[in-house]
């Protein structure tokens, strides 16, 4: 029996809203599956604020990030897979890398890497009523604007820069706030298995990507996935990546395993 047949219902709470530091909201999409949901960030500003990935897009998340501010809104998109930019559509600014331009306008299940991890399993509640995993699909959201390599996003009262690191995708960008030492990574790095194996992954610019982190003065590494975690975790998960460990191999082996740890984890 899958998951979304142990849970047929409609809930009415889609999104959690954690305040983890000033002015950093993590949400999260609570009823997709804990080994695949992305951490979508909010950041508010003096004059502006940002939403960095915007999740699968099964529910309006508009609506909710309106009652926490009314100031302009910036939704970035640190890269073009399926779980961080399914919501984008919604918003009227939209700011990602040129070089996935045309996934954004264009989006399908293989270029948006849906196909390999949309299934059942991924949903413990149904988004809507008679929600089928088989009807999902991303809405094109073409990007109004691009960031890359040395941009910088001021929202009055603090300065994010932006990183190119490509290697799990063409455009993957991270916002780094050097006042602070937070890195908003996306999925380059993240407390989980490393993903450098879809189609448009290199491995090569992922090593290079990194290299480069691994010497940034990070004080917390905020990422696309899992937990939030400090330089030396960071650093230990980029030492483990290049012995070989913490990377995802083949989809549905890893999807098989987490869905068993998952439910282990629960019957605990």
């Amino acid at each position: 029996m899958t998951s979304v047949q142990k849970s047929s219902r409609v809930p009415d709470c889609w999104y959690s809203f954690r305040k983890i530091g000033e002015g950093i909201r993590l949400i999260t999409e609570i009823h997709v599956a804990r080994w695949l949901r992305c951490n979508i960030w909010h950041i508010e500003g003096r004059d502006s604020d940002l939403l960095i990935d915007s999740g699968m897009g099964l529910r309006p998340l508009k609506p909710e990030l309106a009652r926490l501010s009314e100031k302009p809104l910036k939704c970035i998109s640190t890269h073009c897979h399926f779980d961080h930019i399914g919501g984008a559509h919604e918003f009227d600014c939209r700011l990602g890398h040129r070089l996935e331009q045309d996934v954004h306008s264009h989006p399908t299940l293989d270029n948006t890497v849906a196909s390999s991890f949309v299934r059942a399993e991924t949903f413990l509640a149904l988004p809507q009523e008679n929600f089928d995993f088989r009807q999902y699909s991303v809405r094109p959201a073409p990007l109004t604007g691009y960031l890359d390599e040395g941009d910088v996003l001021d929202l009055g009262n603090r300065v994010f820069q932006i990183l190119h690191l490509p290697g799990h995708s063409p455009g993957s960008i991270a916002l780094w706030e050097e006042a602070t030492g937070i890195l908003f990574s996306g999925d380059t790095v993240y407390d989980g298995d490393l993903f450098d194996s879809v189609y448009h992954s290199d491995r090569d610019d992922y090593r290079e990507s990194l290299i480069r982190l691994r010497e940034m003065p990070v004080s917390v590494v905020h990422g696309g996935h899992e937990r939030s975690f400090d330089r030396k975790r960071m650093i230990q998960i980029i030492d483990e990546y290049f012995n070989g460990r913490g990377v995802l191999g083949d989809v549905d082996s890893w999807i098989k395993h987490s869905v068993r740890s998952f439910a282990t984890e629960n019957r605990m």
